[in-house]
């Protein structure tokens, strides 16, 4: 089963670190699909060590639901040079490890970055075929509530050009080609205006609306519009049962999760409502609930390629990052001590020649498949949060791009 669990950061420093330094930072809880990048700072801490990042504080937790400002972060950047510039290596050149030069880059540092693949952009990537046709990854849409990465957007100045705002309507398309949808223009907001969608959809009969209102109504969801806090914990406990165990528990009915929750699954976690977590469901229907933008699409003007990553990779040139690609990681070079534990990351060998490149820190920017192939024994050995990786499962997924000849209109 899927569940919204913990995506801790490590960077691998390269400074001497002490066996407290290999502690996770405080974790931000996102759902597991493949986006997982991970760090560890082995390096000592900042003289300053007075200072924290309160905008990052406002990203996590109850507050990244009800900050009104949530992507000022991704928008503005770290704010703050630091005071000795490091050489940093950056394994991975998806989203994850371009924003995180982006931030390096911003605070001073050197950054040098490697892509496995001859293109940048990861589980968001595309590319052009002989023909010249782009070619991507997957279908990608942008929710309303993205704002980290809207942010992203605006800081490198495509999210006025790049991004097409769709009806805020939600399509089903049924066996034998009927169509149902949510439609949640309304003149009030959330959650009136999500609450008019389900009452007005085709896609459920009066049965399973009266089935889904009962069901719905006895949720944290409800709890969350009074008392956020405690609807929010509420969520949080429900991350050891599926979304099909939650919502039949109450007398909630297999057609609805067939004809409404399942697409609705797929398109989040490309699993269907028998293995996700009825944290991760309810997780995002809160935000629904609170806020009306939450639910809204865009789909980028062009590919992933000219529409999001040409930006950012322009953005990290002008700071003199450097991006090697088709030059995959083979190793993490390191030091042990006497018992044979990791104590510093000293660079990684990359290429087919095993060529060493030396670092004062590394940063592994990976999904999970990725990490699992770089990561050493002596880590997985030493330190069980390492080992505990080699249990995240993944969602395989398959792509079926079809190329028309000539114009399809939106539906």
């Amino acid at each position: 089963m899927v569940r919204l669990a913990t995506a801790t950061a490590y960077i691998f420093g390269c400074a001497a670190a002490s066996v407290a330094a290999f502690q996770p930072s405080t974790p931000q809880q996102r759902a597991i699909r493949t986006h997982t990048a991970l760090s560890m700072s082995t390096t000592a801490p900042p003289a300053d060590t007075d200072f924290k990042s309160e905008s990052a504080k406002k990203q996590i937790g109850n507050d990244s639901f009800l900050n009104e400002d949530l992507m000022a972060r991704a928008q503005n950047g770290p704010g703050k040079k630091n005071e000795e510039k490091l050489k940093i290596g950056i394994v991975g050149a998806g989203l994850a490890g371009m924003v995180a030069a982006m931030d390096l880059a911003d605070a001073g540092h050197d950054v040098e970055m490697f892509e496995l693949r001859p293109f940048v952009g990861g589980k968001v990537s595309s590319w052009k075929d002989k023909e010249g046709n782009h070619i991507e990854m997957g279908l990608h849409v942008f929710f309303g509530c993205y704002y980290n990465l809207f942010g992203i957007m605006k800081r490198t100045g495509s999210f006025d050009t790049e991004l097409r705002v769709k009806e805020h309507v939600h399509t089903f398309v049924n066996e034998g080609g009927t169509l149902g949808a949510l439609d949640f223009r309304f003149p009030i907001g959330a959650p009136i205006s999500g609450l008019n969608a389900f009452a007005r959809t085709e896609q459920l009969g009066i049965p399973d609306k009266i089935d889904n209102a009962l069901r719905l109504g006895t949720s944290p969801i409800v709890r969350a519009l009074f008392d956020f806090d405690g609807g929010m914990d509420m969520v949080r406990d429900l991350d050891d049962i599926t979304f099909t165990e939650w919502f039949t528990q109450l007398g909630g009915k297999r057609g609805s999760l067939d004809r409404m929750w399942d697409p609705i699954a797929y398109a989040l976690g490309f699993i269907d409502c028998d293995h996700i977590s009825a944290r991760c469901m309810l997780t995002i229907f809160m935000l629904f609930a609170i806020r009306t933008e939450a639910s809204v699409l865009r789909m980028l003007e062009g590919s992933p390629q000219t529409g999001l990553h040409d930006p950012i990779l322009k953005y990290l040139d002008e700071r003199g990052v450097t991006i090697n690609l088709s030059t995959g990681c083979r190793e993490l070079v390191h030091d042990l001590d006497e018992n044979g534990k990791p104590t510093r990351v000293t660079g990684i060998k990359v290429g087919p020649k095993n060529e060493l490149r030396e670092f004062d820190a590394v940063v592994c920017a990976l999904d999970v498949p990725g990490i699992k192939k770089v990561l050493p024994q002596s880590f997985r050995d030493n330190f069980p949060m390492f080992d505990n990786i080699y249990n995240l499962d993944t969602v395989p997924i398959a792509t079926v791009q079809v190329r028309f000849d000539g114009w399809v209109t939106e539906m």
